[in-house]
């Protein structure tokens, strides 16, 4: 077992893996992957966990979280962007993993990924539901509050379940359902949903930005960094690195868009335009929001869950773009779960191509050519988890499990860049020793900063993981079963 816990699938395997008949359909440019990339990007982060962050530990410093956390995320992009062009597969950070250090490090991955994606869809789909009661109840519409909250809630306890006496969030699971139906059907129309949904919301925050600029009192950002409150992560520099790991939530989703390789017409090119493209969109719009945010409103008064609605709201010139600024809110929501469900069901399909998973979960449809049993599968558990949990039990799980993949390509581009500096690369990370140890060392901070219980629900996550992988993986790997069947053969490590 430790033989093959460290041996790699070579370039070669990984594209004859793609090409071997069970294939999905390209239909995707540089354009369409940097608006899935904004569409992953730009949801719960920018609407909701802006005042959190703000209100809890950063105060007026939350542009330079924004910052500090898009600086970390860029390496790591610059870094996604040289392995999605040198290997363009679906699978992303996993298949990355599996080419560079091995296949126990590449299950740890994937299975890291799937935390990341399929909570992240349950995660964003509770948010979406807080919104759409908002907006009713706007229009006098009131809907059960027992069919529209999640029945269990996070006690006083870090790692405490309660019940709230709720039955279940119907409006959390109608949306995941539909957005699984969408993503069965195809990613060509997935893609063309995604695209009406960006320009809606990207339109809604260019609006309050440049609409509230004629409301900052910039006594708000006095002092910028507020002295710390005598406990790390609130306040001062720590609580700016606090804020930086809370809000990174909200830059998940451009490594998703490395998922769709195998779906993407000319990957070596449009694959690094899509995610360095789609992050610095992103960044820009997230530091001059948070500016403007927290100019127009003192940071203490924005712990709320919809801090943008909450700025609008007390000035009565602004009062009309309350309503879009939902909708835009509920357009993002909606975009970033079906760039998530898409990933999912790809990092499903890429594990079980190599016998890491069960075979179905490779299933093409014959006619959408999608990852249909996948997808069926992402819909069905996001749905349960989203109909059954809230925001805050899972929202720093899927963020420490993101950091974790990140760190791992970072190290990985290094790695290979050592042991294969022959293998072409249509894009190279510049300075790759600066980008990859500096994102590495950067994500690494943001997950210390992330907290005792979020680590210990990683661990246990991490458990459960290896318990699959000793039960079914192992037995029914495909390295494995090559190399049981060619004792003398060389790993590919070594070619």
């Amino acid at each position: 077992m430790p033989n093959q816990l460290f041996a790699t699938k070579s370039i070669k395997e990984l594209q004859e893996a793609e090409s071997s008949g069970n294939e999905l359909r390209r239909a995707l440019s540089a354009t369409t992957l940097t608006l899935l990339g904004i569409g992953g990007i730009i949801g719960t982060g920018i609407f909701v966990l802006t005042g959190t962050a703000a209100a809890n530990h950063a105060g007026p410093a939350l542009a330079l979280s924004f910052i500090i956390a898009g600086i970390g995320c860029t390496l790591a992009g610059l870094c996604y962007a040289e392995f999605a062009a040198m290997i363009p597969v679906s699978g992303s950070a996993y298949s990355y993993s599996y080419a560079t250090l091995g296949e126990g490090i590449a299950w740890f991955i994937g299975w890291n990924l799937i935390l990341e994606y399929l909570f992240a869809v349950a995660t964003v789909s509770t948010g979406w539901s807080g919104y759409v009661l908002s907006l009713l109840e706007q229009f006098n519409i009131h809907l059960p509050s027992a069919l529209t909250h999640a029945p269990f809630d996070q006690g006083q306890g870090s790692l405490t379940i309660v019940r709230t006496g709720a039955y279940i969030n119907l409006p959390a699971m109608a949306i995941v359902a539909a957005i699984a139906t969408i993503c069965y059907i195809g990613i060509k129309q997935s893609a063309a949903f995604n695209s009406v949904i960006v320009a809606i919301k990207v339109t809604v925050v260019v609006l309050f930005i440049l609409l509230g600029m004629s409301y900052i009192n910039t006594a708000n950002w006095h002092p910028f960094i507020p002295p710390n409150a005598g406990e790390f992560g609130r306040f001062g520099w720590s609580g700016v690195m606090a804020a930086s790991g809370v809000i990174f939530f909200a830059y998940i989703g451009f490594d998703a868009i490395s998922t769709a390789a195998q779906e993407t017409r000319n990957p070596q090119r449009d694959m690094p335009i899509g995610i360095l493209a789609s992050l610095i969109i992103c960044t820009v719009l997230y530091v001059v929001t948070a500016i403007v945010l927290t100019g127009m409103v003192s940071y203490k008064d924005l712990d709320v869950a919809a801090p943008v609605a909450l700025a609008l709201d007390k000035y009565p010139g602004l009062r009309w773009l309350g309503l879009p600024v939902k909708l835009g809110a509920i357009a993002g929501m909606t975009s970033v779960m079906l760039v998530m469900t898409l990933a999912q069901a790809r990092i499903f399909f890429a594990m079980a191509r190599d016998g890491l998973l069960p075979p179905w979960f490779s299933k093409v449809h014959p006619k959408f050519r999608t990852p249909s049993t996948g997808t069926a599968v992402t819909g069905i558990s996001a749905a349960i988890i989203g109909g059954l949990f809230p925001v805050r039990i899972l929202g720093e799980l899927v963020s420490i499990g993101t950091l974790m993949a990140f760190v791992t390509v970072c190290i990985g581009v290094l790695v290979l860049r050592k042991t294969r500096p022959d293998l072409p690369r249509p894009f190279r990370a510049p300075t790759p020793w600066l980008t990859c140890i500096g994102g590495a060392l950067i994500c690494s901070a943001m997950m210390v900063s992330l907290g005792a219980a979020t680590w210990l629900r990683l661990v246990v996550w991490t458990a459960v993981g290896v318990v699959v992988y000793v039960c079914y993986g192992y037995k029914h790997s495909r390295v494995r079963a090559a190399m049981s069947s060619a004792p003398g053969k060389v790993s590919p490590a070594t070619r």
